[in-house]
């Protein structure tokens, strides 16, 4: 196939329609932008489509938010680039601060705690959900699944910091594929593309790592010349930096450490307000990581400092996504034109097989850490709720037995949750 490309602002048209239809989860987004891009209008051939996706899996971030990047850069350069990974975030971004809105504005209402009981049933639902889907795509030999375990334990029983984690899998990988790469079955392989030569494509590096880093790095400096390096949005902007860099293997990933750290270091929102935010997430197209965004807009609202507490959650929303994604266009931007060059290095496919691994671990510890504070009131093993059991069951039913969507799920669960929150 012969890459047709388009005008910039046809790319424009269907990636504006992608962003507002992008629910499902990366899966669903990766296959939707593969039919529009590749299989209807031919702007993109399958081989360069899967080497891209082979990338962005390799960088931290959301990688259907960076495939939407790769795209939009590969037809039309930095400025397609921004345009088709900006049009995939923003409406989820706009529906997100929307509803976070609404969260906060109607939480004192009766009827409020019994829905968010059932949403938040269902969500524990979801995750195992996810636990199950990558466990069966991603431990394909006994040494990942010695992986995974490793990696539950490290999290769960001695509270390693998840960032160790991603970096010790990814060192155990990268030198298990150099003398054993049979353990992950992961090569290199040449990707059928020319490679570079290595001096333009560090010169053009450079650049972009400058230049994307300062843009990364703006909002902090106006922070910190305006409120401060004490205040509430130096501090979320400061963590949710630190947590792309970190965000290997998905949003689920990251979930565990973010709501630990919000929660449990912070203060920023309870164990329920997480959950519930995290339900929100699912039913907004983008990427779930946007659930970040609820979390900055909690944060900012409830210690603005001189700020109106409105303006505080709306400028801790707006951080929280710009730290967030910053750094995606810069990975792409940056080794988006290394892809064949990364293709053949068998350490690096290894180290990526054994942190997606790693990754079943480090969500099954969100599972558990999401039941401990859905099923018992205030995470007391005493206090067992029937009620979240009894609908996160129905949730798995209709997930596992019954192949529903997510939003399917979710508003049968929200239903059920009034229904018996009153008993």
């Amino acid at each position: 196939m012969t890459d047709t490309k388009p005008e910039f602002n046809e790319l424009v048209r269907t990636f504006a329609r992608i962003g507002c239809l992008s629910f499902g989860g990366p899966a669903g987004q990766i296959a939707l932008m593969h039919r529009e891009v590749v299989e209807e209008r031919g702007w993109v051939d399958e081989g360069a489509y899967l080497r891209a996706l082979n990338l962005c899996h390799l960088l931290p971030g959301p990688e259907a938010q960076q495939l939407a990047t790769w795209i939009g850069w590969k037809l039309h350069g930095v400025r397609g680039g921004l345009a088709a990974g900006l049009l995939f975030i923003v409406p989820g971004a706009l529906v997100m601060l929307l509803l976070s809105m609404f969260y906060v504005a109607l939480s004192g209402q009766g009827w409020f705690e019994p829905l968010f009981l059932g949403i938040k049933a269902a969500v524990l639902a979801i995750v195992a959900q996810a636990v199950a889907r990558i466990a069966g795509r991603a431990l394909g030999t006994q040494f990942k699944v010695g992986l995974a375990i490793a990696s539950f334990l490290a999290l769960a029983a001695l509270s390693v910091p998840f960032p160790l984690v991603v970096f010790g899998a990814a060192l155990i990988g990268a030198v298990a594929g150099v003398y054993r790469p049979d353990l992950l079955q992961a090569h290199g392989h040449d990707g059928g593309e020319a490679v570079r030569p290595t001096r333009d494509l560090l010169r053009e590096t450079g650049i972009t790592l400058v230049t994307w880093a300062g843009i990364w790095a703006l909002p902090m400096v106006l922070i910190a010349l305006t409120l401060g390096t004490d205040s509430t949005l130096w501090d979320i902007g400061a963590f949710f930096s630190k947590l792309a860099v970190a965000t290997f293997g998905g949003a689920y990933a990251v979930l565990s450490w973010m709501a630990q750290a919000s929660v449990e270091q912070y203060g920023w929102l309870t164990p329920g307000e997480m959950a519930d935010g995290l339900g929100l997430a699912e039913t907004t197209p983008g990427p779930l990581i946007l659930v970040t965004q609820h979390v900055g807009f909690l944060a900012g609202l409830r210690d603005p400092g001189p700020l109106n507490p409105l303006v505080g959650g709306f400028l801790g929303a707006l951080v929280t996504t710009w730290v967030t994604f910053a750094p995606c266009f810069l990975w792409i931007f940056a080794f988006a034109p290394w892809t064949a060059a990364i293709e053949r290095v068998a350490a690096l496919q290894a180290a990526l097989a054994a942190i997606t691994a790693a990754v079943v671990g480090v969500i099954a510890n969100l599972a558990v850490w999401f039941a401990l504070h859905v099923l018992f009131s205030n995470s007391d093993l005493l206090q067992f709720d029937w009620r979240a059991a009894l609908i996160a069951a129905l949730a798995a039913l209709l997930l596992f037995r019954m192949k529903r969507s997510v939003l399917e799920v979710l508003a049968v669960s929200a239903v059920a949750g009034l229904i018996l929150g009153h008993i």
